[in-house]
């Protein structure tokens, strides 16, 4: 009784760590060590073997690590895994042990036991292999040497609890991956873009923020957050702000409010700010439904313009870059001669070759272009 006890408090305690590393990858490393504790064992590997002949070891007790001079030899067997192999003939998602699919005779003859195997110390196996993403077999591998004797058919009774959980484990964990990487991705874009991006639930609460966002309201007194709440200082706009969020957050949730609103916010001998709000309805989750939240674009129509994006776009040169950039900051011709203390000549000459360089005929074509080409581009 006392054993059987202990052991179910061993395979609960390692079933609840699996679902644990699903959610935080950093306690995936050790996972199969718990694993070969719980059931006896000296080692344990769990690793993904795809088209091609690709394996990918997902995590394995240090006693299955082979040194970098034997890592080829060690990859070879890895692919010609003999259990692996015969494993899937047996079928899927069934725990099996070595008695199950290789005779006393193959044993003998067999390269994958007469080498392979001595090198690691390890002889009996208990074990299943199952299907994974992407068309990938997963295979967990459970072992011990050969004095310690075959597994026990209660062995087997054990690894058959643990092996469901395993797969749904590493099922969520996967999803979970994908779900982070496409999260850094959009992030990533928002931050190549030079309109500042929140995300703010109804109350004006900033529930996410781009790079853009974050330097726009370092640098502009007008844009304010305080207690994590997004504000403008004027008081009448800041009561407009928070009513175009309050029927932006209504059309989120499913209302028939307008899809979007801006809100224009004057600086001192400036140009304004430019504040644009948007629903952002929530998406369906294997949880349930995304709260709804609303979108706030912010611009600044004077921020600093990517010149080397220029450059390198149109083979500008350093001065014509900078005669560009004046451009798409609605600067005139004598406006930039003055500024960067040429002739008004001189400028007219550099806008010629921008004309030439960007394929365009006329300064509103040539101004269009820059404009559109260096909108998704942050100075740096």
């Amino acid at each position: 009784m006392e054993f059987s006890a202990f052991h179910e408090s061993r395979l609960s305690g390692l079933i609840a760590h699996l679902y644990d590393a699903a959610m935080d990858p950093a306690l995936w490393p050790g996972t199969a060590l718990r694993i070969a504790q719980a059931l006896g064992s000296t080692s344990t590997v769990v690793k993904l073997h795809g088209d091609g002949g690709q394996v990918s070891l997902l995590e394995c007790t240090s006693n299955l690590l082979v040194s970098e001079r034997d890592q080829e030899w060690a990859d070879d067997w890895h692919r010609r895994d003999l259990w692996v192999e015969r494993s899937v003939a047996y079928g899927m998602s069934r725990v099996i042990t070595d008695e199950d699919l290789v005779t006393k005779k193959e044993q003998a003859r067999s390269g994958f036991y007469q080498e392979w195997l001595p090198h690691l110390d390890i002889h009996h196996m208990l074990g299943a292999v199952f299907p994974a993403a992407q068309g990938a077999v997963g295979v967990l591998g459970i072992h011990r040497p050969r004095g310690a004797g075959a597994y026990t058919e209660q062995e087997r009774r054990q690894a058959a609890l643990v092996l469901p959980h395993l797969q749904r484990a590493l099922r969520l964990g996967q999803h979970l991956s994908t779900l982070t990487q496409q999260h850094a991705v959009a992030l990533q874009a928002l931050d190549r873009f030079d309109t500042g991006v929140l995300v703010v639930d109804g109350n004006c609460r900033v529930l996410q923020s781009s790079a853009m966002a974050e330097a726009l309201l370092r640098e502009n007194p007008e844009f304010t957050v305080v207690g994590g709440r997004f504000s403008l200082s004027q008081p009448t706009l800041r009561e407009r702000l928070q009513s175009l969020v309050r029927t932006a957050m209504g059309t989120a949730r499913g209302g028939t409010g307008k899809p979007g609103s801006v809100l224009l916010i004057p600086r001192h001998r400036q140009m304004p700010l430019t504040l644009e709000v948007a629903p952002l309805r929530p998406t369906a989750l294997g949880f349930g439904e995304a709260r709804p939240a609303v979108l706030v674009f912010l611009r600044d129509p004077e921020a600093p313009i990517a010149v080397a994006r220029l450059r390198e776009l149109f083979g500008l040169t350093r001065t014509e870059a900078a005669v560009a950039a004046a451009l798409v900051r609605g600067q005139s011709l004598e406006e930039i001669a003055t500024a960067m203390h040429i002739g008004l000549g001189t400028v007219r000459t550099h806008l010629k070759r921008i004309l030439s360089k960007t394929g365009t005929h006329r300064q509103a074509q040539a101004v269009a272009l820059l404009a559109r080409c260096i909108a998704t581009s942050v100075p740096h």
